[in-house]
């Protein structure tokens, strides 16, 4: 399955207007229905990766949210979410899709890295930011993303990193990720996939260069040796 059908919407639609166990209960066939479908289509999404990428897992997240912490005790996500993780350790960045009546969007890159991944990054950034800021102002990536989600970002600066440092915008954030949102009408149409694609696609450049900082040291040594 190639493309994203209403009906998808339609269910999540219902869901959200009647977030309760017992009308999934009630719906469960047609919510198993949707979800095979999703599915299809998530495969599709990885078999077209895999033509310039390789991709090892395929991660569809659950529709039950976990309530324990929240104020929201609403049982289900009205969202189905998916990641693609690149095979490898030589391979970094991953993939990620949330789709959800008028709220679609795909996104790539660095959530939350562990303290490890995150000070390498901001050290390299602190060192040379010439080659990521060549890559973020591509004109189709700007186009497509913008720029990092800046909703992540220390106040000022890290610790250790002065604030007057010229990279300080890029090395103050604490998630390196972008994202491109897609209207209903686009995530029906027949081309979605291929579009869906062409964006993952743009972010290659962007990964390369992260996993070449996240494999190496300062010096540019191995750490997979």
């Amino acid at each position: 399955m190639n493309t994203i059908e209403k009906s998808a919407f339609e269910f999540l639609i219902d869901l959200k207007q009647n977030n309760h166990r017992d009308w999934m209960l009630e719906h469960k066939k047609r919510y198993q229905a949707n979800e095979k479908k999703m599915k299809s289509f998530y495969n599709a999404v990885e078999e077209k990766l895999n033509v310039k990428d390789e991709i090892e897992k395929v991660k569809v997240f659950r529709i039950n949210r976990d309530v324990r912490f929240s104020h929201d005790k609403t049982p289900y996500n009205v969202h189905r979410s998916v990641s693609f993780s690149r095979a490898g350790a030589h391979r970094r960045g991953g993939y990620y899709l949330r789709l959800e009546p008028g709220n679609s969007q795909m996104a790539g890159g660095f959530f939350s890295p562990e303290p490890k991944d995150l000070l390498r990054i901001r050290k390299e950034f602190e060192m040379d930011d010439q080659e990521i800021r060549e890559i973020l102002k591509n004109k189709d990536f700007k186009k497509a993303f913008g720029g990092f989600n800046t909703e992540y970002q220390v106040k000022t600066a890290p610790k250790g990193f002065s604030k007057e440092h010229p990279a300080i915008d890029l090395i103050k954030n604490k998630s390196f990720f972008v994202g491109h949102s897609f209207t209903d009408e686009e995530v029906f149409a027949n081309d979605f996939l291929d579009k869906l694609v062409y964006h993952f696609e743009l972010l290659r450049p962007y990964f390369d260069y992260m996993s070449d900082v996240l494999t190496t040291d300062l010096n540019g040594a191995s750490l997979l040796d």
